[in-house]
């Protein structure tokens, strides 16, 4: 044993560090600079996403008198915003294309909020996908022009039938995304924003997803694009607008069980809209998974969304994520091809 001991070299009489004592002190703090960034970092994700509450959506008008406006409201995420602003108090306008809906989920806001909690709906029948009709924009802008809107979610938004490439996808379908995720989006918060910023206080949250925020989407590229667009639109709008009382996030969605994902049974990864937009409401003004990520302004709420974004960003091969989304697109398209072959078949 004291022979193997006296064989061990101590780090003090290593060569090295006697020949360069300087570069090897440079390196010990470099790398100890490096570790200690890194717990910081997971610190804080950490922090955030489990432990620190988000801002009271009182800021915003909450149980106030205030309005919220949410797009795409008929079902999924938009419908259970609209269900939990009203339970915080909000005065709650449903815009979306599908009347019947709207109305049902209207008459479901009143039933949910008698007495005291008492809150006003206003449904508001609007196809997104035609950003340059007059006539309905008219009609939104007349709707909104008295309101004291505290809170707008944008979250209408259209994604491909299935994955496509580029070259392939049908022109209309590609005009019906940009319009609804970019023109549509723009519009209403251009309409919106001003006013918010006469009374000193706003936010607006829209919907990103990790196709486009967080990694390459091939076989997505325009929906890919579009939520590319409204990470860059919400950072720049939020610097705008910060000292105007306002806070802009662009939320870095994973999967929800919606019809738009096509998703029908939530899991650990993927959590129903109730779970997700309360873990939204509770995280408002914190970045979670998307901190420290040179994202300003994204936002990524849900435990599980935030933990795979921190740990897509502390990996950062960024190539190998975009070569595996391609393939599992290329695989979901495969799929969906042959169900369609099936079902043409039993016609």
């Amino acid at each position: 044993m004291a022979s193997i001991l006296s064989s061990l070299t101590s780090p003090l009489s290593n060569p090295l560090l006697k020949e360069h004592p300087y570069f090897v002190v440079f390196l010990l703090a470099l790398g100890s600079l490096s570790f200690a960034k890194f717990v910081i970092k997971t610190a804080g994700v950490i922090s955030q996403t489990f432990i620190l509450p988000g801002k009271n959506l009182k800021k915003y008008g909450a149980g106030k008198g205030a309005w919220a406006v949410v797009t795409g409201a008929s079902e999924g995420i938009g419908r259970e915003f609209a269900l939990q602003l009203a339970r915080k108090g909000f005065h709650v306008l449903i815009a979306a294309r599908n009347t019947t809906s709207l109305n049902n989920l209207a008459a479901e806001i009143e039933a949910q909020n008698k007495g005291d909690n008492k809150v006003q709906t206003k449904v508001l029948t609007m196809d997104f996908s035609k950003p340059n009709d007059v006539a309905q924009w008219t009609r939104f802008q007349s709707e909104i022009e008295h309101l004291d809107i505290g809170v707008l979610i944008n979250n209408v938004g259209r994604s491909h039938s299935c994955p496509v490439d580029f070259v392939d996808t049908p022109i209309d379908e590609m005009d019906n995304i940009l319009n609804i995720n970019v023109n549509a989006t723009v519009h209403v918060t251009r309409a919106i924003v001003p006013g918010m910023a006469k009374r000193k206080r706003g936010l607006v949250i829209s919907i990103g997803s990790f196709s486009g925020v967080s990694v390459v989407s091939p076989m997505l590229a325009t929906y890919a694009g579009t939520k590319s667009f409204l990470s860059s639109f919400s950072a720049a709008l939020a610097e705008e607008v910060k000292d105007k009382g306002i806070d802009v996030e662009c939320l870095n969605t994973y999967f929800v069980v919606s019809n738009l994902s096509k998703i029908r049974k939530p899991s650990v990864m993927i959590p129903t809209p109730k779970a997700y937009v309360r873990s939204v409401l509770a995280k408002v003004g914190l970045p979670c998974g998307a901190l420290f990520t040179g994202r300003p302004h994204v936002s990524s709420p849900f435990w599980s969304h935030a933990m795979l974004d921190w740990l897509m960003n502390i990996i950062g091969w960024k190539m190998f994520f975009a070569r595996y989304t391609h393939d599992l697109h290329r695989s979901i398209r495969k799929r969906a091809l042959r169900k369609q072959e099936r079902e043409a078949k039993k016609q």
